[in-house]
């Protein structure tokens, strides 16, 4: 079964929340983070993505940018922009995103779950990425980020939650820059923090990552390096756990990942119709080129694929046959694009490290898509259908992994609403 901690939350002054809480380090280049942590000097970002503080031809892994932030991490606390609290506590973290509200539980997962395949991953890491989190999260000695945990939903939970929400105000409530709002209860009492601990650890078998496969991987990792430093460990230490919102899989919404590529891989365009038309049903659905109206096609079900081609947007369906429809892995769509026409017909072997791709999520809107292509930057793109939430589970469940770049969860945590110390 798996483990919920409470843990003394290093939070933001009230009256800095908004100044402090950011986006991911991950959803963001350098660039994008100096520009939005331009004249803010208690932005998280001058944490998680300290660089934005240096040279900006300084290369991403070099010591300096380590050391740049846990001297910013430190000024954080030196200065009480971040102060811990008293006691051990469990979160209540809302977000709402136009009509969309989803309610999780902020607390501390463990890392023998993680070890243990209590908590499930759909997805391979990268090496410079998980060793980079893994650097950070060590100079710091602390998680400045949650990992977004799932779990299926539970009847008990729910209430406890709801009820608690109707009774207590929020501590927290602000609506960010990009129009999602952020709401955050502090749950201080023992009994019920213990009744909700209790519910994780007896009924709620398996835990699965959303998202932050790197924040989880280098947390277990600096755990387990703890460990063989401090040989007489008891398991309770903070080192043993790691920060992370529950959410119930009921609430969750995945958007749509999709696929921006810069070549035809050297074949003309009429070579390239006919291999797509191999495995693919081809229909052209809009020609702006003829006047038609900037709409741009999005798939409505699974094996579907809207396409953009020099101003015109195809609607492609995967033949029968062409995919093995028992296989959770196989029969996901970005399996079928990625092994009928993006690896064959395009030559990207690996999507995770051919610079030939490039991936939008789909918060972007299909327009970015017309966007890339029409800059010349890119001269294809694929419109995804979004990968469902029991495809993940199953898929997990099953023990395997997912293609890569194959969801987009929305919207992302805040990192620095509540953050965890391993001391």
């Amino acid at each position: 079964m798996s483990v919920l901690k409470s843990f003394r939350g290093l939070r933001p002054k009230p009256e800095l929340i908004q100044k402090v809480a950011s986006l991911p380090y991950d959803v963001l280049n350098s660039e994008e983070a100096r520009k939005l942590a331009a004249g803010n000097p208690c932005s998280l970002l001058h944490v998680s993505k300290p660089e934005i503080d240096l040279d900006p031809s300084i290369n991403l892994y070099d010591d300096r940018v380590y050391q740049k932030a846990r001297e910013n991490f430190r000024r954080f606390i030196s200065e009480g922009i971040l102060v811990q609290d008293p006691e051990a506590y469990l979160y209540i973290y809302q977000q709402q995103m136009g009509e969309h509200v989803q309610t999780g539980i902020l607390g501390c997962a463990s890392v023998d779950d993680y070890l243990n395949n209590v908590i499930k991953k759909h997805e391979l890491t990268r090496k410079d990425k998980e060793d980079d989190r893994t650097r950070h999260t060590r100079e710091l000695n602390a998680n400045s980020g949650p990992v977004f945990l799932t779990y299926r939903a539970h009847d008990k939970i729910d209430r406890l939650i709801d009820d608690f929400i109707k009774q207590n105000k929020p501590e927290n409530n602000f609506t960010a820059g990009d129009g999602i709002r952020h709401t955050l209860w502090v749950i201080r009492d023992q009994k019920l923090i213990k009744k909700i601990s209790s519910i994780f650890e007896n009924e709620i078998p398996r835990l699965y990552v959303a998202d932050g496969h790197h924040r989880s991987a280098s947390a277990a990792r600096v755990g387990a390096e703890q460990r063989k430093e401090h040989s007489g460990y008891s398991g309770k230490e903070e080192f043993n756990f790691f920060l992370a919102v529950y959410f119930p899989h009921n609430q969750l919404r995945i958007l749509d990942y999709n696929r921006v590529v810069k070549d035809l891989n050297g074949v003309t365009e009429e070579q390239f119709f006919k291999s797509v038309a191999d495995k693919f049903k081809l229909d052209l659905v809009n020609d702006y080129s003829r006047g038609g109206t900037r709409k741009p096609f999005k798939p409505g079900k699974s094996h579907e694929f809207g396409m953009y081609l020099k101003d015109r947007w195809f609607k492609l369906t995967a033949k029968e046959g062409t995919y093995q429809k028992d296989d959770p892995v196989l029969a996901l769509d970005v399996s079928i694009l990625q092994l009928n026409l993006l690896e064959p017909v395009l030559g990207i072997q690996d999507p995770r490290v051919d610079k030939r791709i490039d991936f939008v999520g789909g918060i972007r809107g299909l327009q970015e898509l017309e966007k890339l292509v029409d800059s010349g930057k890119f001269m294809i793109a694929f419109a995804m259908h979004p990968t469902t939430l029991d495809e993940l589970m199953r898929i997990a469940d099953n023990g395997k992994l997912m293609p890569p770049k194959s969801t987009w969860f929305e919207p992302k945590l805040r990192s620095g609403v509540v953050i965890h110390l391993l001391d």
